[in-house]
C-alpha cells in the first residue's frame, strides 16, 4: 500500500536560472577596430611604396643639366660646380644648396634653377660684369661696379680681349682692420666709364681713373701722361674739351703735369715740376 506524502505548500522548485543578456554588448567591435587599422596600415605602406618607387625611378633621375646666361663662365664650369645633381631625383634634389654653392663662385651674382621634367635642371647664370682693374698695393683684381673683386687679373685673362681701364686709390685704409675697397669711389669711376660709353673712340682712350678723391676723378689718357680733373659730371664733355685743346696747350706748356676741367668756362694747366698754374679757354663742347 502506498503512502502518499502532502506536499509542502511553501516548498517550491527551483527554476532553471538563464544568464542575462548585457545591453549594448557587441563582441565583434574589437576585430572590426584592428581591421580597419590593419587596412589602414596597409594604405599607408602602400602609398609609401608607391611615392618612393616615383622618387627612385630612373625616369626621373637628373640627367641633363642646362646653363643659360653665362659669358665668362663656360657651361662646363658651371655643371662642375652642380655636378653632385646627375643621378639623384628630380623630385628630391636640394636645388637651394646647389645655388649656395653655385654663388660662392665670384664671377657668379645671381642664380635660380628650376626643375624640368623629367630629368632636366635648368641653371640660369648671372654673372659679375668688370668695370675695371683695381690696383691694390702690387695686385691687380677685376672689380664689378658694386666694389666686388671678382678675380685677380693675371696671365689667365691675356685672351680675354678685357679693354678696362686699371682704377687706382679706391682702397679704404681704416684706423684700425683690414684694408677694403670703398663701394663710394668704385661708384665715381663706374660713372666715369658709363659717362664716357657713348663715345666709344673716347672710352677707348681711358687707361686709368684714379678716385682717391670721391668728388674729383683723375683720369689719364693712352700715350698722355697729363692727369684730367673731371670731378663729378659732364666726364664725356670734359674729356672731350681737352683732347681738342691739347694741341694749343702743348705748344705753350710742352710738358703737362694736370688739366683741370671742371670748370665751365676755362681751363687750368699746370706744368711738369712748376708750382705756377696757367689759365686757358674752354673749347665750345662737341659730341
Amino acid at each position: 500500500m502506498s503512502v502518499k506524502v502532502p506536499t509542502e505548500k511553501n516548498f517550491r522548485r527551483a527554476k532553471a536560472v538563464k544568464p542575462v543578456k548585457k545591453k549594448g554588448s557587441r563582441r565583434s567591435l574589437p576585430w572590426r577596430v584592428v581591421t580597419l587599422a590593419g587596412v589602414g596600415v596597409l594604405g599607408i605602406y602602400s602609398t609609401y611604396r608607391a611615392l618612393d618607387l616615383v622618387v627612385h625611378a630612373s625616369t626621373l633621375q637628373v640627367r641633363k643639366i642646362s646653363v643659360l646666361g653665362n659669358v665668362r663662365l663656360s657651361s662646363a664650369e658651371v655643371q662642375a660646380l652642380v655636378d653632385g645633381l646627375r643621378g639623384t631625383s628630380i623630385l628630391t634634389a636640394d636645388l637651394p644648396q646647389y645655388r649656395e654653392r653655385l654663388m660662392e663662385s665670384p664671377w657668379i651674382a645671381d642664380v635660380a634653377m628650376r626643375r624640368i621634367l623629367p630629368s632636366t635642371v635648368e641653371v640660369f647664370v648671372s654673372e659679375r660684369r668688370p668695370v675695371g682693374i683695381c690696383k691694390l698695393g702690387s695686385l691687380l683684381f677685376l672689380v664689378d661696379r658694386s666694389g666686388m673683386l671678382i678675380d685677380e687679373f693675371g696671365p689667365q685673362y691675356a685672351d680675354a680681349k678685357f679693354n678696362l681701364p686699371i682704377i687706382t686709390g679706391a682702397l679704404r685704409v681704416p684706423s684700425t682692420g683690414e684694408p677694403s675697397i670703398d663701394e663710394q669711389r668704385i661708384e665715381l669711376a663706374a660713372r666715369v666709364i658709363d659717362g664716357l660709353a657713348g663715345r666709344k673712340d673716347l672710352a677707348d682712350l681711358i687707361s686709368e681713373i684714379d678716385v682717391s678723391n670721391r668728388h674729383n676723378a683723375v683720369v689719364m689718357l693712352e700715350n698722355d701722361p697729363a692727369l684730367l680733373h673731371l670731378g663729378e659730371e659732364k666726364f664725356m664733355e670734359r674729356v672731350h674739351s681737352y683732347i681738342e685743346l691739347a694741341p694749343t696747350l702743348r705748344q705753350t706748356v710742352p710738358d703737362i703735369d694736370y688739366v683741370d676741367l671742371r670748370f665751365d668756362d676755362r681751363i687750368y694747366v699746370r706744368p711738369t715740376g712748376s708750382a705756377v698754374t696757367q689759365v686757358a679757354s674752354r673749347p665750345s663742347a662737341g659730341n
